[in-house]
């Protein structure tokens, strides 16, 4: 080794480090000279043989990926997290197909570190990623082919090397924030704003091998340890300088340890019994603000509990919301901190869930429904009535017993027009119709309602009807479609469809919610013919069974789904599903440019087929009565049959109007729900947009990515509706930071469970405005219970049923609960729902909603199929499915029809059985797997992870994901061998719950 000459003799210093985290953070030392004094110091690391020891690695295996994965879809996720130096998929020598993993490697140990550990675990083009440490940093695209070469063109992942293994070292704890190469002051070793907020404790587990053995065992051989070499004039100022280094940094240890720990307690509701008036300027800059920036809150802060002084928790918390304390662009961590500290006292048990979103009496009266309740309930309510907050439990009450009074108003706020007005509101003579009939005599077409220009609400012709934007064009101007331009385009393509079809026939919808497929709905109906719903999402198997179900003559469909930049096919699962007729959409440019076959059309030809029409854009509509079939869903019940479920004229409006009455949907918003007209919240949204006035704003392309968070934005969106798993999305990887939605007016939320602290995020990006909980069915055309603006609300909570639906809790003995008393049970709903089916189209509707229902009052209730709480204060929290029905991601599926698939996804399968289970941390369910192997068989529970997920889906639904599996020697089962999956349930539950206190 060279020596460099100083002016003195030179002097070696061997200074032997504990482990190598010292010795990594101390490497920074060789490039600070002014704190040597402006000594040379030059660092040499020697590895002692025997040992593995490594420099913090920079590069990342991540595994699952899709086959048509691109490198630039990596760079955005990963991105985030720091400068990356390379990223590379590699690709199968012989075959060049991609292998289904890649490398992504930084400029930066400390941010690999990071992006492994929030990257780990997370959902990616619909697939949950697996993110190790490369534990060699990836060799060049040759020696990667030269390694595949020798593994040869059949190489299985499952047999790669160990050095690619999950590691103890490297395991998914909090990540060791390794030094840079080059020295930073103490505010660099604080916790980052970036990164702060997900800082966790370590283990002791991981502590153990984080830790390397000093001194070496006496059998290792080590001709020069672990060392810093340093040249300088006088080693007592270099071993000072090094002290001194070290304890700069170890000042925030404890003040990460403390903020982990109370970030582990607010995740099992657990947060640290401590006041607010006990946070200070420390604690603020921990969740990610600079000392100036906390210094400011905290006065803030203090102003606030000063006028909320003797008040409660819920007073000081709406203080500090109305007073915007609490900013959008504030670290989300800031606003756990405040709002789990101000309700770190509270009791739910007897007070009610933690209430976050208070009406103002100013802005009731605007609302819809408050409006109304202002204008007639000093005359339906008399004395009672004080205004729309106090009176809104007596209105309701009055809804459910005069529903008649209530509807009768209701219609007149929507457009809906009549060609032959209803005899009566309810008939409820005939007997076979628990529910009575809804509008007897009604004459309509409720798509032309959609079309036409009304005085109320007001709809003009040049009032905007669509606004939507394609992904991939993020920073071009939204496009604009006013109600004059949806109505000639509406009867265009309606003109188009009398030259294919006949009155009454079913045409089916696969494709995105695109402006086209919006007109195509609206044309279908306008002409008379029946829309029959396909989500885009679906496998062929799942499409063929609802085009032999709903008998549909004919399908409108895409060439591609366009996600990202990629190319997913559409037009050839509709293909494989033997659809009759075609239609093709292009989902870019003028044209389809694939082969088609001969009975199907292209978009342009099909339109073609009504230009020599002399008034190619008006069309007749055609009227029917109002219980004539407008649309065919689908929910998947248990049987693994999907039901088809029947919409006529009703359904929308009553859709329509729950939308008016409780989202306060008015004329002049602009609501945008990413879903597709394949689910129930397709035409849901549609409908209450076009009944109440407002525009439609539609994102042509994935919403998981910050161009659809541009595009709420950019559109000025005024109502956003999500599902949990989307937000949970959102957050965790941060791609809507930055974003104004200041412009929204409230959110709203259904699908699945919602998750308090995803709930808290999301709020907060529009200075916490009011999240609309909604929940319901496809075959109530409504939700049965949901928040609105004249309540409290609550994260996740629900606060009341829809106006004029009754529902009960019922007991294990399928008695009810008192109205007012805390509760769990099965939710049973009084029959007469307006907009509710009466039938169904392959299954016995008495069988699946009334058989074995208890009485109450003397009527027979119907069955939904809900666990449901209800808390004091009278919210409640729905807790999952009653029956072997599941919610994943939005999708009601059975057990039966998971099992059936996965039983037959490897030879080792004996039998198999799913389960839902919520996180302990509260949001969406997670699909669980149990199996029983045969005998002489053996299987790795990841391995079985992997078939099962890909089994179902392929056969069932791309979206659904398995969580976990557990390999059993047999199942529990009643007396008369049916499995007991509540005892499975249960017990991955206590499981789940245990690992969580871990």
């Amino acid at each position: 080794m060279s020596k460099r000459q100083v002016s003195a003799s030179p002097l070696y210093l061997w200074h032997l480090f504990p482990n190598k985290r010292a010795r990594t953070l101390s490497l920074s030392l060789k490039a600070e000279s002014s704190l040597l004094g402006g000594s040379h110091l030059l660092a040499l690391f020697i590895r002692p043989t025997g040992r593995n020891i490594s420099d913090p690695p920079t590069s990342l295996l991540v595994r699952n990926l899709r086959h048509d994965c691109r490198p630039e879809d990596l760079r955005r996720p990963f991105g985030q997290f720091g400068p990356l130096k390379d990223v590379y998929l590699p690709r199968d020598y012989y075959s060049g197909e991609p292998r289904g993993f890649g490398f992504v490697q930084y400029v930066d140990p400390a941010d690999a570190a990071e992006a492994k550990y929030q990257m780990d675990g997370q959902l990616f083009q619909g697939r949950e990623l697996t993110v190790v440490f490369a534990e060699e940093n990836r060799k060049k695209p040759n020696q990667m082919r030269a390694r595949e070469r020798r593994r040869g063109r059949h190489y299985d992942t499952r047999h790669s090397p160990p050095r690619y293994s999950r590691s103890p070292r490297y395991s998914r704890s909090p990540p060791t924030r390794y030094a840079r190469s080059t020295s930073r002051g103490r505010h660099y070793y604080s916790p980052s704003p970036k990164h702060r907020q997900y800082s966790r404790s370590v283990s002791p587990q991981d502590r153990k091998h984080s830790r390397d053995r000093w001194p070496p065992p006496a059998h290792t051989s080590v001709s020069v340890s672990d060392v810093l070499v340093g040249l300088m004039e006088n080693s007592h100022e270099l071993l000072t300088s090094i002290r001194s280094y070290h304890e700069e940094h170890r000042k925030y240890i404890p003040h990460r340890k403390k903020l982990a720990e109370e970030q582990r307690r607010r995740r099992e509701g657990e947060m640290e019994r401590r006041t607010i008036a006990e946070i200070d300027a420390n604690d603020l800059v921990a969740t990610g603000l600079s000392p100036e920036e906390a210094k400011a809150f905290e006065s803030t802060l203090k102003g606030a509990i000063s006028r909320a002084a003797g008040a409660g928790p819920r007073e000081l918390w709406r203080e500090l919301v109305a007073s915007r304390a609490l900013r959008p662009d504030h670290p989300h961590a800031l606003h756990q901190l405040v709002y789990y500290t101000v309700y770190s006292d509270w009791d739910a048990a007897t007070e009610g869930p933690s209430l976050y979103w208070f009406p103002s009496l100013y802005e009731s009266r605007h609302t819809n429904l408050g409006r109304l309740m202002d204008i007639h309930g000093p005359r339906l309510l008399g004395n009672s009535y004080e205004d729309p907050i106090v009176s809104y439990s007596l209105f309701y009450k009055f809804s459910v017993q005069h529903p008649e009074i209530y509807w009768s108003i209701v219609l007149k706020e929507l457009a809906v027009s009549f060609r032959e007005a209803p005899t009566c509101i309810l008939d409820t003579t005939d007997n076979s119709k628990p529910g009575g009939v809804w509008l007897p005599g009604a004459v309509l077409n409720i798509s032309e309602c959609c079309l036409l220009a009304t005085g109320h609400p007001l709809k003009r012709d040049d009032s905007l009807a669509i606004i939507w934007r394609d992904e991939g064009s993020d920073d071009s101007p939204v496009n604009l479609m006013t109600l004059k331009e949806l109505r000639e385009q509406v009867m265009m393509v309606a003109n188009a469809l009398d030259t294919m079809f006949s009155t009454g026939d079913a045409i089916a919808i696969d494709m995105p919610m695109t402006a086209n497929a919006v007109i195509i709905y609206l044309a279908i109906v306008l002409a008379g013919c029946v829309v029959v719903s396909i989500a885009d999402s679906f496998a062929a198997k799942e499409i063929a069974a609802r085009l032999r179900v709903s008998k549909a003559k004919g399908i409108f469909t895409q060439d591609y789904i366009l996600r990202g930049g990629r190319r997913v096919p559409l037009y050839s699962r509709v293909v494989e599903a033997a659809a009759d007729v075609s239609i093709v959409l292009p989902a870019v440019g003028e044209d389809v440019n694939i082969p088609l076959r001969s009975q199907d059309i292209s978009w342009k030809n099909f339109l073609a087929r009504s230009g020599h029409l002399s008034r190619l854009r008006y069309y007749s509509p055609f009227y029917q009565p109002m219980d004539c079939l407008t649309n065919i869903l689908f929910s998947s019940g248990t049987t693994g049959e999907p039901k088809a479920i029947p919409w006529t004229q009703l359904a929308p409006i009553r859709s329509a109007a729950d939308a008016w009455a409780l989202m306060d949907i008015q004329a002049g918003d602009i609501f945008c729900w990413p879903t597709n007209l394949g689910w129930v919240m397709g035409p849901t949204v549609l409908y209450s947009c076009f009944l109440c006035g407002a525009a439609l704003a539609l994102y042509h392309g994935s919403p998981l990515g910050r161009g659809f968070g541009k595009f709420v934005q950019d559109a000025g969106v005024t109502l956003l509706g999500t599902v949990p798993s989307l937000v949970k999305t959102w957050k965790s990887t941060h791609c809507m930071d930055g974003l104004d939605w200041t412009n929204l007016r409230r959110f709203a939320s259904t699908g699945e469970a919602s998750s308090v602290d995803d709930d808290l995020w999301l709020s907060s990006r529009a200075y916490y405005k009011p999240i609309i909980e909604c929940c319901g069915g496809t075959e109530l055309a409504s939700c049965y219970i949901l928040g609105n603006l004249l309540q409290p609300q609550a994260f996740g909570a629900f606060s009341t049923p829809s106006l004029t639906t009754q529902f009960v809790i019922l007991d294990e003995h399928g008695s009810p609960y008192p109205d007012d008393q805390p509760c769990v049970g099965e939710v049973a709903l009084l029959p007469q729902i307006m907009g509710s089916t009466d039938r169904l189209l392959n299954a016995d509707h008495d069988e699946v909603y009334f058989k074995g229902m208890p009485l109450y009052k003397g009527v027979q209730l119907r069955r939904h199929g809900d666990i449901i709480k209800r808390t004091a204060g009278g919210y409640y929290f729905v807790q999952g499915r009653a029956d072997d029905t599941m919610n994943l991601g939005g999708i009601k599926t059975s057990s039966v029809e998971i099992e059936s698939v996965c039983n037959r996804a490897d030879e080792s399968i004996l039998e198999t059985a799913a389960v839902s289970v919520a996180p302990v941390q509260g949001g969406p369910e997670k699909l669980v797997l149990f199996a029983v192997l045969k005998q002489g068989f053996s299987n790795e529970p990841e391995k079985l992870k992997i078939l099962f997920s890909k089994a179902i889906q392929s056969n069932l639904n791309p979206l659904f994901k398995v969580s976990l599996v557990k390999v059993v020697p047999e199942f529990p089962r009643t007396a008369s061998n049916k499995v007991l999956r509540r005892v499975l349930r249960d017990q991955i539950k206590h499981e789940l719950y245990a690992r969580s206190r871990i």
